[in-house]
């Protein structure tokens, strides 16, 4: 449309000039407007021309008999055709996969360099490296958020090798019930070290009277660490049979030695040294006796009798049910007590250390009531 208007200006001064040279009275001045069809004399120039906008061209909608334009309120889907005769994809069987698979994360270490800590362990400095029986475990020196220690690594290698990142660590090494602790500083570079452990062995044994061996099934041991007061001490192993080497740090313990489970014990303190076994036999006082109620000596035993074994002073030590029970006294004067069918036997009996021996009570002990009388015999 400017287009059209600016050809159309420019088309009129040309046309007027043409005219004027023909000696007419302009593009206006002759011809039809010129007292021609609308009569009168046309104006000398021309009057101002507006172009019309494009929504004046446009008829409105009321005109034309089309709707208002209104917004899409919902979105329906719309039905697609479906195609008749169209080929089946062929099923395909896949592997049974997990829902979840986590992503592996890298260390957190993984851009700090590592190298290798060896580690071994002597008993003493000039002694020989350990062989076997070694707990390496290596601690991070800082602790973790609840106060207890973070385990970094671990080894039961007589040398251990740790690839570890640089760093301070908490070294404990254990040997049997000996141990030390003892930190590292590691450099990054391939380091080789040696700890002293300065530890050693204890073997035990007991003897009784006349240099005859304890009976191995009925002795045990019990080890304590050394104090001023016997309060403060410490048990470092209990239960500990005869001839086992137990592995302790070197220095002095103390021992206590049960025969049986009655009353026969006896204590010693022992030192150990570091690098050496040391052997140590305490001495016990006791004797192992075997009870029975019988008839007649030499006769069969009794059953479901019962039996109280009291010292001198009148304190039960023992008390046992059965035909034949067995135990283990400390050398002394004791009385034993019988009783079956409620009848009540009794007989003192003297324990000599290492005197194993059968102690028979017959009928004819007979205990007197309490009123004083006696009861009859069997």
């Amino acid at each position: 449309m400017r287009f059209a208007i600016i050809v159309g200006l420019l088309l009129v001064p040309a046309a007027a000039q043409a005219q004027e040279q023909k000696g007419g009275g302009g593009l206006f001045g002759t011809g039809l407007f010129d007292g021609g069809l609308f009569g009168g004399s046309a104006p000398e120039k021309p009057g101002a021309y507006v172009s019309p906008s494009a929504s004046d061209l446009v008829p409105a909608p009321k005109d034309v008999g089309a709707p208002p334009l209104r917004p899409l309120r919902s979105y329906n889907p719309i039905a697609l055709p479906k195609r008749s005769g169209s080929p089946i994809a062929p099923k395909i069987d896949l592997p049974g996969l997990p829902a979840y698979a986590p992503q592996p994360t890298p260390p957190k270490d993984m851009m700090r360099s590592q190298a290798t800590l060896t580690l071994s362990a002597k008993l003493t400095d000039d002694g020989p490296v350990v062989s076997n029986g070694l707990v390496w475990r290596l601690f991070a020196a800082v602790p973790s958020i609840d106060g207890r220690p973070s385990l970094i690594a671990s080894s039961e290698n007589s040398v251990a090798d740790f690839n570890v990142p640089t760093g301070s660590y908490i070294l404990h090494v254990a040997f049997g019930r000996a141990g030390l602790v003892q930190r590292i500083d590691f450099t990054g570079v391939r380091t080789r070290e040696t700890v002293v452990l300065n530890a050693g062995g204890l073997r035990l044994n007991a003897l009784v009277k006349g240099g005859k061996r304890a009976i191995a099934s009925k002795l045990s041991f019990d080890i304590y660490s050394d104090a001023k007061d016997g309060g403060d001490r410490k048990l470092i192993a209990s239960d500990v049979p005869p001839d086992k080497v137990v592995r302790l740090n070197a220095g002095t313990y103390h021992v206590v030695s049960s025969y049986g489970s009655v009353n026969a014990s006896v204590r010693a303190d022992i030192r150990v040294e570091a690098g050496k076994i040391t052997d140590a036999t305490l001495q016990q006082h006791a004797a192992l006796l075997t009870l029975k109620l019988v008839r007649e000596h030499g006769g069969e035993a009794i059953a479901d009798t019962a039996w109280s074994i009291s010292t001198a002073s009148g304190d039960v030590v023992k008390e046992s049910v059965g035909a034949f029970p067995s135990m283990v006294l400390a050398e002394g004067d004791y009385l034993i007590v019988a009783k079956n069918h409620d009848k009540v036997y009794q007989r003192q009996f003297s324990v000599h250390s290492g005197e194993n021996t059968d102690v028979e009570v017959t009928t004819a002990d007979i205990a007197a009531d309490q009123d004083g009388s006696d009861a009859s015999t069997d």
